[in-house]
């Protein structure tokens, strides 16, 4: 667990701190790393060990949510507030790669001087906004100017996942109803693809309700509890954030439509493709059974058979066989069945 300390200057006007798994943050000084977390105006803190929540709890003066306090879905465990903080949790995507998607909870703690956050993966938004808000005049000199900048981090996110999404739901589409492809062996691994699909738009769908439903709660006016925490919020930038969400799901929606589409579409495919086996074999069967059933009674060997003892007995059985094949064979490509 690392404690970066960032100067003034590269943060206008907030200080950000980033505590994740590579330093101990225990190693130097505690009352020098007391005193650097009560100046800071975020905290994001990754995977801490129980030492290290010790430390912030002393610090901050408020408790930290364990891992397993983070993962209950009840409602009145993901949003409430205790001696003046606000904490909410949500389900935060991180995708360490565009093909790959985790999910996990992470926990906000909104208080009037800062915001606190608590997780178990590493969400590449928080990295950027930070990244982000080094490089321009931000305004998050309070918790919850800190906490609406770091969802419109998440929503933007989330709104670039969607979209390469959509993409990999075109080629999906193209695979599905290209005859070439869809001749060859190429179908073979689209159904895995799908299910990977429906997968990453799963989890996209649960981080966005879960967003949804933080960002509803703080637009209440009722909010009384939270009512410290949640002064001088911009209820603007939290109107749009709540549309974004909303326009986000739809999108969400309509994918999850086009991958149960794409899915019936791809069995669709696979079984005309074993249709078009079975009729071949079919009409393999059928061209082959009348020579088959004249070759069945000239080969049964009775004695009263007189074409068995004619000389154009076994010419005439084989042009019997020959044209009892390819009558079927004809009709069948007249009718197109072939």
């Amino acid at each position: 667990m690392r404690l970066a300390s960032v100067p003034p200057e590269n943060f206008i006007p907030a200080t950000f701190g980033r505590l994740s798994p590579e330093t101990p943050v225990l190693a130097g000084d505690s009352s020098a790393a007391t005193a650097a977390l009560r100046e800071m105006v975020w905290i994001d803190i990754e995977a801490p060990t129980h030492a290290e929540e010790d430390l912030i709890e002393r610090a901050l003066g408020f408790g930290i949510p364990t891992r397993e306090d983070m993962q209950e879905i009840e409602p009145s465990s993901r949003i409430y507030v205790e001696d003046g903080v606000l904490y909410l949790t949500a389900q935060v995507l991180a995708s360490p790669d565009m093909k790959q998607l985790m999910i996990g909870p992470v926990t906000f703690m909104v208080q009037p001087a800062r915001l606190v956050t608590v997780h178990y993966h590493r969400p590449g938004s928080f990295a950027f906004f930070a990244d982000w808000a080094a490089r321009h005049d931000t305004p998050c000199s309070t918790g919850i100017a800190t906490l609406l900048g770091l969802m419109e981090a998440m929503v933007d996110r989330l709104a670039d996942i969607l979209e390469n999404e959509a993409r990999q739901l075109d080629d999906l589409s193209r695979t599905i109803f290209d005859s070439r492809k869809a001749a060859s062996d190429a179908l073979s691994g689209v159904v895995t693809r799908i299910g990977a699909a429906e997968d990453r738009n799963g989890k996209i769908n649960e981080s966005l309700a879960t967003i949804q439903r933080v960002l509803g709660y703080l637009s209440v006016p009722g909010a009384v509890a939270a009512k410290e925490a949640l002064k001088g919020i911009d209820r603007d930038q939290l109107k749009s954030l709540i549309h974004d969400v909303r326009s986000l799901r739809e999108v969400a929606a309509v994918q999850a439509e086009k991958v149960r589409f794409q899915l019936d579409a791809t069995l669709g495919v696979i079984n005309i493709r074993q249709s078009d086996i079975i009729k071949v074999f079919s009409v393999v069967a059928f061209v082959f059974l009348p020579p088959t059933l004249i070759a069945s009674i000239y080969g049964m060997n009775f004695e009263h058979m007189p074409e068995l003892a004619v000389k154009w007995g076994y010419p005439a059985a084989l042009v019997m066989m020959v044209v009892s094949a390819v009558a079927p064979w004809m009709f069948f490509r007249w009718k197109k069945w072939l």
